[in-house]
């Protein structure tokens, strides 16, 4: 029988008030203040999850932190965690053995495969699980009119989540246009949202300052899109959250952090966006960017309060981010401050990770309803491809093409001459870096494929191909030749979904993701494994290892970021929002 809160409550204030033991005490620590950006010492008591008090306690266990500084969980204010390729619990191990105890999550990916049952999926999933996944549901799906997806969400479709405990708001708002020409579908989603009294994430990417007052006249008050200081100085003077990103693409930290002072670091907070599994845990995640911060010279105290406090009260999540009294007791025990070395992880007051393993009796049973979910998601459904689709016809050798910029989601505009045929066919050529790309729809079989020239791989032979293609999620594949480009969309299609790597007839690596073509339904250290043997593989065939290669082929088919990217309908321009020719007409 459930406990009546009154019953909870009495028992967490006698705790308090030192007349019953706590559940747990951890002393001898030095405990990191985010209020008052000081040390401070004192035996934490911790009762039914929630912290009781700080003083001198008594508790029926005992942990002794021996000298070791104690703060509170980390939060990652912004991810996709279908962007790790893991499932939720799967992402929740890992993150919880980097000290992230609580997560806003952006189901966009799912969604747009799979609409409302994706979201559904993502919620489901992360049921029981010892971490804080808070959602914030997609505002724009499909993203764009100018590809195509597997789903539509309208106002009718979002509003029904709003009552979920877990959902906290509406999530990165991309379609500027439509806000700011009032467009009737974006106007319910951005009123729905209001009426329900719940927060709007902003995605300002290339949005000038008059257009940041368009995003904050509508209610958005937070933006993770910042690639340069002046940027990030216009949120935060029009009284933005600034979220400074740390991702395996987006790397904002070096152009961001000059603009923290003291007198602003209160509205800003660290984000990963996206990041994947082998990066997720060589690296780290938000420790990984404490550290980078700490190391450039940003003082450590205010560090945690970004990755802490200042995140909980941008999402109003009030029993978060802190170590004191009425405040969950998500703890992160550090051997070190300024290296974020992790010792021990407490999840409401129970050890959920130490030395770097996890503490699995802390997750509830595996394999039952996760898995019985995820086959109701669909699969892919695409339509043969043939040589025709992929040819690329030009008058003359003059083409657009879309150079990588490494580890960054921006792309440049190129205007290059290239090779082309007898036949007056595109060719590509590996001495001069330009290889095709196409983008082949996969939700309803239309048989659209996009094609274009891409710079910046390094490719000198193969194809790589991969469904994770955002924020439509068609299959994206870029390729040394027509015949390799076929046997990697061959191949993909063949498993399901997930990342290939071919090189001539060969099948070097697969990376099977059954799960909406997102996610693997194996553990994370197996799909590390794959992972790692995909890189290899793309290594073998000459890509670029300046950058994460396979997250990069992901990001180009997203038309809202600048500057030139492609999708199953064309090449397209984000500066004019439209289609336009591979060729540039003389």
């Amino acid at each position: 029988m459930m406990e009546q809160p009154s019953s909870v409550l009495r028992t967490r204030i006698r705790v308090a008030a030192k007349q019953e033991p706590a559940d747990v005490v951890i002393r001898n620590g030095r405990i990191v203040n985010v209020f008052t950006g000081e040390l401070m010492a004192g035996d934490i008591a911790i009762v039914g999850g929630i912290i009781a008090g700080i003083g001198m306690y008594e508790g029926k266990e005992i942990v002794d932190a021996e000298g070791r500084y104690i703060v509170p969980g980390f939060i990652d204010g912004h991810v996709h965690i279908e962007s790790s390729l893991l499932t939720p619990p799967q992402f929740a191990r890992v993150s919880l053995l980097h000290g992230v105890t609580t997560v806003v999550t952006d189901p966009h990916e799912i969604a747009n495969v799979a609409g409302t049952e994706g979201i559904q999926y993502m919620l489901d999933a992360a049921e029981g699980l010892p971490i804080d996944s808070y959602v914030m549901l997609p505002s724009c799906v499909p993203a764009t009119p100018f590809e195509s997806n597997g789903a539509r969400l309208d106002a009718e479709h979002l509003e029904p989540f709003f009552s979920h405990s877990n959902v906290l708001g509406l999530a990165e708002v991309m379609d500027f246009p439509s806000v700011e020409h009032t467009e009737e579908r974006m106007l319910q989603k951005l009123d729905a949202t209001r009426k329900a009294g719940v927060l709007m994430d902003g995605h300002a990417a290339g949005i000038s300052r008059q257009g940041l007052n368009v995003y904050m006249a509508a209610g958005i008050r937070t933006d993770h899109e910042s690639t340069g200081l002046q940027e990030a100085q216009d949120r935060l003077d029009l009284g933005m959250y600034l979220m400074i990103r740390e991702g395996t693409v987006a790397k904002d930290l070096d152009a961001l952090l000059p603009v923290v002072t003291p007198r602003n670091a209160r509205r800003c907070l660290f984000v990963t966006d996206d990041k994947l599994i082998d990066d997720l845990l060589n690296e780290g995640s938000i420790d990984h960017i404490l550290r980078l911060a700490m190391a450039k010279g940003l003082d450590p105290i205010t560090a945690i309060q970004m990755a802490t406090i200042n995140a909980a009260e941008c999402f109003r999540l009030h029993q978060h981010g802190a170590i004191a009294a009425g405040y969950q007791a998500d703890v992160v025990l550090l051997d070190d401050l300024e290296q974020v070395k992790i010792h021990q992880v407490f999840k409401r007051g129970r050890c959920v990770a130490e030395a770097g393993i996890i503490v699995e009796e802390a997750f509830p049973p595996s394999g039952t309803t996760i898995d019985s979910l995820s086959c109701n998601l669909p699969g892919l459904n695409v339509k043969p491809v043939e040589p025709v689709h992929l040819a690329i016809p030009l008058k003359s050798n003059r083409c657009r093409v879309i150079e990588v910029i490494p580890n960054s989601l921006v792309t440049n505009q190129r205007i290059e001459q290239v090779d082309v045929d007898d036949e007056g066919m595109f060719l590509p050529f590996a001495a001069n870096d330009f290889m095709k790309l196409a983008v082949i729809e996969r939700h309803q079989a239309t048989g659209n494929v996009g094609v274009g020239i891409v710079k910046g791989f390094g490719l000198t032979r193969g194809a790589i191909a991969t469904t994770v293609a955002h924020d439509s999620h068609n299959l994206v594949v870029v390729g040394a030749s027509d015949n390799e480009i076929l046997l990697a969309i061959e191949e993909i299609t063949r498993i399901g979904g997930g990342a290939v790597v071919v090189d001539g007839r060969e099948v070097l690596s697969s990376l099977p993701l059954p799960i909406g073509g997102l996610m693997s339904d194996r553990p994370y250290w197996e799909v590390n494994e794959g992972l790692n043997k995909l890189m290899a593989a793309m290594a073998e065939i000459g890509a670029s290892r300046d950058f994460n290669p396979l997250l990069t082929l992901s990001f180009l088919t997203l038309p809202v970021i600048p500057h030139l990217k492609l999708t199953d309908k064309g090449l397209f321009d984000f500066k004019s929002f439209s289609h336009i020719a591979v060729e540039v007409q003389a």
